[in-house]
């Protein structure tokens, strides 16, 4: 079992940035890929970003790619997703999640431990 808690989500303008954290707590923090996913209003829930355990590689989807990274502190076991450049359609519900698969971190069935989400505005 693993616990996760995002924060750091808020208003800000077109163009602005935001970091958001997510803090972990249970088992072992560098047994799981982390990923990020977003929700926006009626929208289906998006893949955001991923990385792996050891090595940290990252993985991006392209609407992001270039404005978004994604880092984990093995210290703190947290993640972060510092977000630059944002845009309004990046609005919506963040979420972090955790699995311990090696596979399809790219789809939300794949993640078994999820947050609550923090809300994320960005305004024109």
């Amino acid at each position: 079992q693993v616990q996760l808690v995002e924060s750091g989500g808020g208003l800000v303008q077109a163009g602005g940035s935001l970091r958001l954290s997510c803090a972990t707590s249970g088992r072992s923090f560098s047994t799981y890929i982390m990923g990020w996913f977003r929700q926006a209003p009626g929208k289906e829930r998006e893949f955001v970003c991923a990385i792996r355990r050891s090595g940290g590689a990252t993985y991006y989807a392209d609407s992001v790619k270039g404005r978004f990274t994604v880092s984990r502190d093995y210290l703190q076991n947290t993640v972060d997703l510092q977000m630059n450049s944002l845009k309004p359609e990046d609005t919506g519900v963040y979420y972090c999640a955790a699995t311990a698969l090696d596979y399809g971190f790219d789809h939300d069935h794949t993640y078994a431990y999820w947050g609550q989400g923090t809300h994320v505005t960005v305004s024109s």
